[in-house]
């Protein structure tokens, strides 16, 4: 391998000729080779966005001279769109700031602009990593305000993909409402319920979900970029934050503003860790509904078979003809990855000190993990899963009439004592409630069916009607 020497403050090393990285970045990717795991690519986009927000800005000022910032700009283009990927190559566990990372990209643009010029990768005299690309910016506030422009779009399309999850819980409920099952509370049997309630309450929950997530983007399009080492924009013109904005706004269709306090928007990843809150509570209601559907799924012939799961591959390698509920079992694993990721950032939050977090770039590939895995998830549990669940309406339906719990609605009629031995006789001859009061003629069956219809047992106003 050809290299070429480079140096920085701490002495030389030797780069890979045709590396867009420089000196920096070899050094760091020598000190942190603990995991293997980048910075990930929707945050090298939202880095390389900054940068040409930065660049289009200190143009507009007058400190960076076009011919440069132009460079600087088409090279940001190019990382944005994809290109040079492959060049980021710090480890996510490095300087808590993210510095490396930060370093890693400036480099990798300044470089890529030199060559614009008509340059080689190397020459700083053209465009410098510190001077041009980095200009008017620190680590401390770029590389958080880069985690905000990640995810802000990320938090949309898992807005997108909950939303269009409640849809289909919302056609079940509709689809399965004249069913009805037998309810449980402690895993026991417990009063009817209609199958379409049990769907149409995920739904709710869901709901509920997407309003949280919906009200946390007003403090996570603050940024602090422009605010400097500790946020009070240091060595920058008053103008230069809102000229970010203007910038960054117009090439990304965004709705980010200035911090109101740059200092506290350099010290605090609260409202990252808020967001990451909301995410994981819609994490406990899908990998709660991920539970119940395999549960009602089980079986089929010794679980409780009230539903059925599309299948989607075979389900065991020794057993022949068994289907497992594969799609709920692979969500349940994305849920506990997203609340593995919230207390990672909960913890990181409160680790600040003084001016400064010094977790950044672990905070950020765990949000980021967290807004892709469940978007993905949601996904394929709606269009995999829930959106072909058939239900086994006769088996809801005696499991229904076979609860003790169907006797409460006997009370009114036949009183208390006649109830209760209604239902130690059916338990005794394995019965239904609904054969035992027949059988002793205790209503006759239009009296029952008046009485036990699905509307009356599921609703308010069942009484002495």
């Amino acid at each position: 391998m050809k290299y070429r020497i480079e140096r920085d403050s701490m002495g030389e090393l030797r780069v890979p000729a045709d590396a867009y990285y420089g000196v920096q970045s070899m050094r760091s990717s020598g000190n942190f080779p603990i995991s293997g795991l980048r910075v990930p690519p929707e945050q090298i986009a939202a880095l390389a966005l900054l940068k040409l927000a930065c660049a289009k800005a200190n143009m507009e000022l007058g400190f960076l001279r076009k011919k440069q910032g132009n460079a600087i700009v088409r090279a940001c283009r190019e990382i944005i769109e994809g290109e040079l990927r492959g060049q980021f190559v710090v480890d996510i566990f490095q300087a808590g700031s993210g510095t490396s990372s930060n370093m890693n990209t400036n480099e990798i643009i300044a470089n890529r602009a030199a060559e614009i010029l008509g340059g080689k990768r190397g020459d700083r005299t053209l465009v410098h990593p510190n001077d041009h690309v980095n200009m008017g910016q620190s680590t401390n506030n770029v590389f958080p305000s880069s985690i905000r422009v990640a995810a802000m779009p990320m938090l949309g399309n898992l807005i997108r993909e909950a939303k269009i999850f409640r849809r289909i819980l919302v056609k079940k409920s509709r689809q399965f409402d004249k069913t009805l099952k037998s309810g449980r509370t402690h895993l026991q049997d417990a009063v009817p319920i209609r199958m379409g309630q049990v769907f149409g309450a995920f739904a709710r929950s869901i709901e509920k979900d997407i309003e949280r997530l919906e009200s946390k983007t007003v403090f996570v399009r603050e940024l602090g970029v422009g605010g400097n080492a500790v946020g009070t924009g240091i060595n920058t013109h008053p103008r230069f934050r809102k000229l970010i904005i203007k910038h960054l706004n117009s090439e990304s269709g965004g709705k980010f503003k200035v911090a109101k306090d740059g200092i506290e928007a350099t010290h605090s990843t609260n409202d990252i860790a808020d967001l990451s809150g909301a995410i994981n509570s819609l994490a406990v209601d899908i990998a709660r509904i991920c539970n119940d559907l395999r549960l009602m799924s089980s079986g089929p012939n010794t679980g409780l078979n009230e539903i059925n799961l599309p299948p989607v591959e075979p389900g065991s390698s020794i057993m022949p003809g068994k289907i497992n509920p594969t799609m709920a079992e692979a969500i349940n694993m994305v849920c506990l990855k997203v609340f593995g990721n919230h207390q990672t950032i909960t913890m990181a939050a409160f680790s600040a000190q003084l001016e400064l977090n010094v977790t950044m770039p672990v905070t950020g590939y765990a949000l980021l993990e967290s807004l892709r895995i469940l978007s993905n998830g949601i996904k394929v549990l709606g269009e995999k899963c829930v959106d072909g669940i058939t239900v086994n309406r006769k088996q809801c339906e005696l499991y229904a009439m076979q609860s003790p719990s169907i006797a409460t609605f006997l009370n009114p009629v036949i009183g208390y004592d006649r109830a209760s031995a209604v239902v130690k006789k059916a338990l005794k001859e394995n019965k239904t409630i609904p054969q035992i009061v027949l059988e002793e003629k205790l209503l006759t069956k239009e009296e029952l069916a008046k009485i036990l219809a699905p509307e009356k047992l599921t609703a308010p106003g069942l009484g002495k009607k």
